[in-house]
């Protein structure tokens, strides 16, 4: 299986579980409670609201990532159009972080 379709089917599982927080509002309103444990920033996003969510992200000390999957694929995968995904479990976050560091090394802190 390719890394993002992984990538993909993981969120799913995630979502499934309720270990996430979908869209820009409710992922900032997890960074803010701190509840987060990794922020992915899909393909796509305006620079601005990525640029907004990893200040808000450093500010907690919650690690972001940049995913090259796009907004279109996350439609498909969780249900709802988002470029901004909050991970709030630690297993999940760990092993998302693995597969973007496995597929493109596209992480940053």
């Amino acid at each position: 299986m390719e890394t993002d379709e992984q990538l993909l089917h993981l969120l799913g599982i995630a979502r499934r579980a309720g270990a996430l927080a979908l869209g820009t509002e409710a992922a900032s309103q997890a960074v803010r409670r701190h509840r987060t444990r990794l922020i992915l920033l899909a393909q796509g996003l305006s620079p601005r609201t990525a640029a907004k969510m990893r200040a808000e992200a450093e500010k907690t000390g919650v690690r972001t990532a940049d995913i090259a999957v796009g907004m279109d694929s996350l439609e498909y995968a969780l249900g709802k159009r988002v470029g901004v995904i909050a991970v709030n479990d630690a297993g999940f976050a760990k092993a998302l972080l693995a597969l973007v560091a496995e597929g493109r090394g596209g992480m940053t802190l």
